[in-house]
């Protein structure tokens, strides 16, 4: 077997793995498996300025999911990844979520911007930066600006549109584009092509 079919059989699978990943984070996350969630997680993960390890995450998801929710659901569908090297990746994936928040049924839509890493043969999240277009009960239509409303908070924005410069330059355009058609994005590099040279926005987390 040559070099170059073994590598893209790697490929393959890393891409089966990558995506089974995601999957396997809704499914721990709602079922209240801290274990298997941090298990998903390199052993040395960054979980705050301070605070690194999956015994710390552990820590700040186990609070977190008990104080504010009773309940989720997390439903995974857009997914692309590409590749910085055989062992290091990134991605978006689209999220529709479900909150049962006290008296509030709170559902969300929105995507995270992952940085995926191999680590003696398995594929861990390095980073899941989350991304919201919108939280609101399901009763209330999110209609105008500050879309992401939670019971008990402020509005405010959840940054789903920061990720990639098109969204503002399309709306700050007027007619059509005075530019030509570029070439297709290169094999490998959407993201990149989409994202250009900004930097991943700040974003608060719930």
């Amino acid at each position: 077997m040559t070099a170059e079919l073994i590598a893209r059989i790697d490929r393959l699978e890393s891409l089966d793995e990558i995506r089974q990943l995601v999957s396997k984070y809704g499914i721990a996350l709602d079922h209240r498996d801290m274990n298997a969630l941090v298990g998903l997680f390199p052993e040395d993960i960054q979980v705050s300025k301070t605070e690194r390890g999956r015994p710390a995450l552990r820590k700040w998801l186990d609070e977190t999911m008990r104080v504010q929710f009773d309940g989720t659901s997390h439903h995974v569908g857009n997914h692309v990844i590409e590749f910085d090297d055989a062992d290091h990746a990134q991605g978006i994936v689209y999220s529709k979520n479900e909150h049962e928040t006290g008296a509030e049924w709170v559902i969300m839509q929105m995507m995270y911007f992952d940085r995926y890493e191999r680590i003696a043969g398995r594929w861990f999240f390095r980073r899941r930066l989350p991304l919201y277009w919108y939280a609101t009960d399901l009763n209330k239509p999110p209609i105008g600006s500050r879309k992401m409303r939670w019971p008990g908070r402020e509005p405010y924005e959840g940054g789903f549109h920061d990720l990639f410069p098109s969204w503002k330059q399309f709306w700050e355009r007027t007619g059509d584009p005075d530019t030509a058609v570029p070439a297709p994005a290169p094999i490998g590099k959407f993201i990149e092509t989409m994202r250009g040279s900004g930097k991943a926005p700040s974003v608060r987390v719930r």
